[in-house]
């Protein structure tokens, strides 16, 4: 458990552990099949704009020079770029590539894995990081949450 915890753990092993889940659900039963090339397009920009948009939250994090790491308390409170939408928008860039990558699947079953992923990332992640961030900044970071969505 010391080792999942120190070492695996980590928001980008979970979203590779639900995409594996997706592909093996499609080898062993995809009763939701479709195959579109359009469809597949849609899934491959998903996951490059998941990607840009995880890039310009990193960098968000660097220019206000506080921790990226999660369940860390960060130095600051970044509300600016994509955070004036969305108070984790690396977990939505998570949830984005998920997406992506099950639409290049072709399985309309394997979305049930998107809120399951979402329900994770909540409980093991945002939750705590809500609290310590509430905990170190009070009532500016209670106002930020009135403004501002947790996902979208």
């Amino acid at each position: 458990m010391r080792i999942w915890n120190k070492y695996l753990d980590w928001p980008p092993v979970w979203l590779v552990i639900f995409m594996a889940a997706a592909w093996v659900q499609v080898q062993i039963w995809n009763p939701l099949a479709y195959e579109a090339a359009f469809i597949t397009f849609i899934g491959r920009a998903a996951i490059v704009f998941g990607i840009v948009l995880m890039g310009v939250s990193f960098v968000m994090f660097q220019r206000h020079k506080t921790s990226v790491v999660p369940k860390r308390t960060p130095d600051a409170i970044i509300t600016t770029g994509p955070y004036k939408y969305s108070r984790n928008p690396i977990y939505v860039a998570d949830a984005i590539i998920l997406i992506g990558y099950i639409l290049t699947l072709g399985s309309l079953i394997s979305f049930a894995l998107v809120p399951a992923f979402a329900w994770v990332i909540a409980k093991r992640f945002i939750n705590g990081e809500e609290a310590g961030i509430r905990a170190e900044f009070g009532h500016v970071y209670d106002d930020y949450c009135q403004q501002t969505r947790r996902w979208i």
